[in-house]
């Protein structure tokens, strides 16, 4: 377009909006247009020789003089407009076309009088200007005549312009250029040039036809919690809100009631104070900040998405520097599995709120971006498998992903081919067995216990060194044992009980009565010298005349001897009535019957040849066991610590107590959880002291495979199982050391004192009566054997038992005479102090030393007497003690505390000089909570509950901070240990670990006792006193999240929670716990304490007062939150191969009334947990309808039936 030099308002208009609107000025220049093409004649003053440009800045400083009178107009104008435009959207074209041309002629007529009033000079005719004009362009450069790019001019002029002669038709038609004539930008902000920010502003609002384009809805719905804008708003951090400050000036100081807010500040951080203190119709004072005054508009997105775009960039850069060390340290295989499992993360931030969005296709939307999630996650595995072959955990990272893309039999292929590759590795053995457990769709129970066999089988190949291409690795013995418990105990949670006690007696006699003539052959020639022993018929462990393979072999190279025949005393068993109640429901008898026949049959059937008995005399066939269902399973055991361990997993098998720390868990804890007594522990008022000296495991004993709220039907093993039990300690303890022997001997004692516990709470006083006088048969007859006389341990759980039975003056005998045994050791025995506080403790649950919360006469309290001589190292007396005594016994333990726990910190630096035979005395040195708990216990009688307290706490925070310490050390050495190549190095390495591991484990066990008996105490004097719960609760919360798995913790903070009616300060602490450890014990605790809770609101909506029921209250949301927490648990790993997690699931949906889903989470259950057999009796108990379904499951899969429902049907007839 050619630019002719003209004035007046219209000119200076179309040059006033080119500056500020162009948009108005194009409207300005076709109004311009039309002028000239219409009247030639009103352009003659064009002409106007006189005209110079210097007249320009005259011309528009009186231009900006009238714009202020006709802005206004204008303003009003193009407001009718755009409400015209929204009125009437949708108006034909018609119309809208004669609207625009009678605006045209307005406009028209308007500017003819403007310009008409504002011309001076002379007339210029057009046709004079156009010969001008031609005359010029004849003397222009080369360039005006054709287009061309500035940068391919060789000699570029002083004009670089071009002049188009060729109309553009379509800017006629339409109301704007063509949009690709227009140049592209992009703005920065939202100022402007020549504006003042604090008091002015330009609207860059979109118009209404672009926002219909985009999808835009001004009416459109605010943004709800849930959504991807509020969940990033959530998780930004919150502006620190500022003071309001003076103003310095005092002309700001007006009459206004208000105090104005400072804005300096924001607008030295980026340009905002404009928007802050803009005033407008939702912010007539100026007192809102941006955000708000935005919000007010509905126009709260820009911040948000502002937000939105810094998480995301600082998601970026995390990202960039994963990627960056990734390319530093490619063999940093943590680094890897960090960056992995930051996915999850990384897509949380970016697609937080996808799974919330509107719409039919969300949940598809939601399954297309976890699987990308999935295959990135794969991708990055890969890669890192790659660069790190041999690395196991990054292998088994990948085949986590891949179970969830891949099909079961594509991973179950490579999940062969990856323990093909790696056959050494222990915990590859251990996932694949998990993963072949739940893999539903091929599992039975033979498949399973066969691929333990293949598994024991090529780790003792491996260990023997037969199999040359891979060499063992440290710690391959213990790793084997503890896959051999989990296959027992698997085979005794799928019922065959009789298979896993086999395995047991087995293995005893493999590794304690070996023949020493096989001791140098190989683990697969051993086991075929032991295949004859098995199938002679000679007595096993644990049967009456058993003598071991030593025994059998040597008999037999002499000739053999002859079957003893049967005893004349011993008593047949006599058989009950199996259906005692014909009209129960059939699902209901089969339960029973069932549940009978595993506490009566869980011992392996033998033919008696005394009484003629045979193999075909058998039953039920599968009560017998063949040596082809056990023998690829036997391994060798060379470890003194490990021959001992075996004999305890073997005990607690059997249901007796044993030390957690020489028995360790064999596998995960939840996958052999399976009984609800652990998580309802502690509940014991007449023993608030000593109520938790034996934690329950949670774990099942053999024979006791019942539904889930099904009672025992014997405290003990039955008299079947009593006496398999005696004939095994009978028979292992001469084959065993004098501290191991010690170490079996306090499992027995404890085992008769667990089954007087039991019948104490029954309430049965004639069973209580008869196992009491058993119970002291036993324990005197130990404490009679001469290796047993001085231990002091075994006198104390003796005085423990008779006090039990209400025997006190007994038991303060035996105490009396225990203490006397200990000689004048004083506190330097860890075991006489652990026997004089609990001597202390029952004195003072029976009422000596405190009556209702105040201290009495100190110097006559029984517990004061036996701690003060303990001091003081004499034996206890009935005489009262001075006062003078109990400042000198308070002196002595304060001595003694600070020397064990300086010992304690010279430990770490020992320990890798440390010798075998040095392990008990550095046991010895850990062994604190005696002498901790006696201390406090002292104090607490005698000063009160703070000192008992801050003597605790100093005793803890030492031994934490060192058991810390020893953990880092220990992940240190181990992976030094994984980097050495010669294998004398290694296995020096690996000795020197087991001996730190050990010795951090007794210091864990420790520190967690005395929490436990900080956690007793303090409870206690809360029960009897005015104390406040604050001590207690910041106690067990510093416990508990230390020690997430301890369950006597969990069960005192249930407890003490569950008084109180606001519940989100124990909500957030499980959340804390559980969002950062994988255990799923503290989740069961945060459901335990839900249904707790719950049960007391029906309690109080089911309470009537005057026959008039109380107010129904509302809905609290408890069963939705319970059902949220089952359905998290079950999401994480170890979850969702918990029994008792799904089988407690499953009661409480049918508590509800919701049968359907129960039914659901059952068959959902079964593809994670097939082999439980406890899941399905909870089953049959819980849906009787399809009793026939669930026996047919049961029946495929291989899990021990006892009872088929043909039988049951013959014994419901007769």
């Amino acid at each position: 377009m050619t630019n002719y030099p003209t004035h007046g308002n219209k000119t200076l208009a179309i040059f006033y909006y080119a500056c500020v609107s162009p948009a108005k000025a194009l409207q300005w220049l076709d109004a311009l247009h039309t002028n000239v093409v219409f009247s030639y004649r009103e352009l003659d003053w064009l002409n106007n020789k006189s005209f110079q440009t210097s007249h320009a800045h005259s011309l528009h400083s009186r231009f900006l003089e009238e714009k202020e009178s006709s802005v206004g107009r204008e303003v009003s104008s193009a407001a009718e407009e755009k409400e015209e435009e929204e009125e009437a959207p949708k108006k034909k074209k018609k119309k809208s076309e004669k609207k625009r041309k009678k605006k045209k002629k307005h406009k028209k007529k308007s500017g003819r009088g403007s310009d008409s009033s504002g011309s001076d000079s002379e007339t210029i005719y057009p046709s004079d200007l156009k010969r001008e004009q031609e005359a010029e362009r004849s003397q222009a450069a080369p360039l005006a005549n054709r287009f061309s790019w500035l940068d391919d001019v060789q000699s570029p002029t002083g004009h670089p312009f071009c002049v188009d002669r060729k109309p553009d038709q379509a800017n006629w038609t339409y109301k704007s250029l063509y949009r690709g004539d227009v140049a592209r930008y992009k703005r920065k902000g939202s100022s402007s040039l020549g504006l003042d920010p604090r008091r002015q502003g330009v609207s860059w609002e979109e118009s209404e036809s672009n926002k219909k384009q985009k999808g835009g809805d001004k009416n459109k719905a605010a943004d709800r919690y849930f959504s991807k804008v509020s969940r990033q708003l959530l998780r930004s951090e919150p502006a620190v809100p500022t003071l309001p400050t003076i103003p310095h000036c005092s002309d700001v100081i007006s009459s206004t009631s208000f105090l104005p807010l400072d804005d300096d500040e924001g607008a030295s951080k980026g340009g905002e104070t404009g928007d802050r203190v803009q005033t407008s119709s939702v912010n007539p004072l100026g007192v809102y900040d941006s955000s708000t005054a935005l919000w007010l508009q509905g126009k709260g997105q820009q911040t948000l998405d502002a937000q939105t775009g810094q998480s995301t960039v600082l998601m970026t850069r995390r990202t960039e520097e994963f990627n960056r060390q990734l390319r530093e340290q490619p063999a940093d295989t943590q680094l890897w599995i960090k960056f992995i499992r930051y996915q999850d993360e990384l897509t949380s931030t970016e697609f937080g709120g996808e799974e919330e969005q509107q719409g039919g296709d969300s949940s598809e939307r939601r399954k297309t971006s976890y699987r990308a999630v999935l295959e990135k996650k794969l991708s990055i595995a890969e890669r890192a498998v790659d660069t790190n072959p041999g690395c196991i955990a990054l292998q088994l990272e990948r085949l986590r992903i891949c179970q969830e893309l891949w099909e079961p039999s594509a991973l179950a292929k490579e999940w062969k081919k990856l323990v093909f590759l790696h056959p050494n590795s222990a915990p590859l053995w251990r996932e694949y067995l998990l993963f072949t457990q739940s893999y539903f769709s091929n599992f039975t129970v033979s498949k399973v216990n066969s691929a333990y066999g293949k598994c024991l089988s090529t780790l003792s190949c491996v260990r023997d060194g037969s199999m040359v291409s891979h060499p063992a690795l440290p710690g391959i013995e213990e790793d084997m044992l503890d896959i051999f418990t989990q296959q027992c105990h698997f085979l005794r949670q799928s019922g065959h009980s009789e298979k896993a006690i086999s395995l047991f007696q087995a293995m005893i006699d493999f590794t304690f009565y070996k023949p020493d003539s096989v001791r140098k052959l190989s683990t697969k020639q051993q086991v075929e010298f032991f295949e004859p022993f098995w199938d002679s018929g000679e007595a096993r462990v644990g049967e009456v005349g058993a003598r071991g393979w030593r025994a059998w072999m040597l008999q037999q190279e002499r000739g053999g001897w002859l079957q003893p025949s049967a005893d004349d005393d011993e008593e047949e068993e006599e058989d009950e009535e199996e259906v005692k109640d014909r009209s129960q429901p059939r699902g209901t008898v089969w339960l029973d019957v069932e549940s009978s026949r595993e506490a009566v049959h869980w011992l392996p059937w033998r033919p008696d040849k005394a009484k003629g008995q045979s193999e075909e005399d058998c039953e039920d066939p599968d009560r017998q066991v063949l040596f082809d269902d056990i023998g690829s399973s036997l391994i060798c055991l060379t470890s003194p610590e490990l021959q001992l361990r075996l004999l305890l997993h073997f005990l607690s098998f059997l249901g007796l107590p044993v030390d957690s720390v020489l028995s360790p868990a064999p596998c995960q804890p939840g996958l052999l959880l399976d009984s609800l007594s652990f998580l309802t522990q502690g509940n014991e008022r007449q023993r608030p002291l000593t109520s938790y000296d034996l934690p329950d495991s949670g774990v099942s004993s053999v024979g006791h495979m019942t539904t889930l709220q099904g009672t025992r039907k014997w405290v003990g093993l039955g008299k079947q199982g009593e006496r398999f039990v005696t004939n095994v300690f009978s028979m292992v303890q001469p084959v065993l050391p004098p501290h191991h022997r010690a170490v079996l001997s306090l499992c027995w004692m404890q085992y008769e004192k667990l089954k007087v516990l039991r019948c104490l709470c029954s309430g049965n006083k004639k069973r209580l009566r008869s196992q009491g006088k058993s119970s002291k048969r036993v324990a005197k007859r130990l404490l009679k054997e001469p290796d047993n006389r001085s231990s002091l341990v075994l006198w104390q759980e003796y005085a423990h038992l008779e006090w039990i039975l209400g025997n006190l003056d007994e038991a303060r005998k035996v105490f009396s005479t225990a203490t006397s045994i200990g000689g004048t050791k004083g506190l330097n025995s860890p075991s006489l102090c652990e026997l004089c506080q609990l001597w202390s403790q029952l004195e003072v649950e029976d009422g000596g030393g405190i009556q209702g919360g105040a201290l009495t006469d100190v110097t006559a309290s029984p517990a004061v007497s036996v701690l003060t001589r303990l001091a003081e190292g004499t034996s206890s007396s009935s005489q009262s003690i001075s006062p003078v005594s109990i400042l000198k016994a308070r002196k002595s333990y304060e001595q003694a505390l600070t020397a064990s726990l300086s010992a304690l910190d010279q430990v770490p630096s020992n320990l890798q000089t440390i010798r075998k035979g040095e392990e008990d005395l550095l046991g010895k040195k850990v062994r604190l909570s005696g002498l901790v708990g006696c201390f406090a216990l002292f104090q607490y009688l005698t000063v009160g509950i703070q000192a008992a307290n801050a003597v605790y706490s100093q005793a803890r925070e030492r031994m934490e901070e060192l058991h810390r310490t020893l953990t880092l050390d220990k992940q240190f050495n181990g992976n030094e240990e994984a980097n050495l190549a010669s294998t004398d190095a290694r296995n020096s390495a690996a000795d020197s670990n087991h001996t730190s591991r050990h010795y951090a484990n007794k210091l864990a066990s420790e520190c967690q006792v005395l929490a436990v008996q900080q956690a007793a105490l303090l409870r206690y004097h809360n029960t009897i006193s005015v104390f406040p719960l604050v001590t207690l609760r910041q106690m067990l919360t510093s416990a508990l999240s230390t020690w997430p798995s301890n369950t006597p913790l969990w069960s005192i903070y249930v407890q003490v929670e569950n008084r109180y009616h606001s519940a989100g300060r124990a909500r957030r602490f499980f959340h804390s716990v559980t969002r950062d450890n994988k255990s799923v014990v503290p989740r069961l605790f945060a459901i335990v304490a839900e249904q707790q809770r719950k049960q007391l609101v029906d309690a109080a909506q089911r309470s009537c007062c005057h026959d008039t029921t109380l107010p129904i209250l509302p809905e609290n949301g408890l069963s939705n939150r319970i059902r949220g927490l089952f359905e998290s648990t079950i999401a994480t790993e170890m979850g969702s191969r918990s029994p008792l997690l799904w089988r407690m699931y499953m009661h409480f949906l049918v508590s509800e009334g919701k049968v359907d889903k129960a039914t659901g989470i059952f068959y959902k259950a079964l593809q994670n947990v097939p082999w439980a057999k406890g899941l399905y009796m909870d089953a049959v108990q819980l849906f009787p309808e399809h009793l026939q379904e669930f026996v047919d499951l049961m029946t495929e899969k291989e899990l021990r039936l006892r009872l088929p429902l043909e039988e049951l049907d013959i014994l419901l007839e007769d």
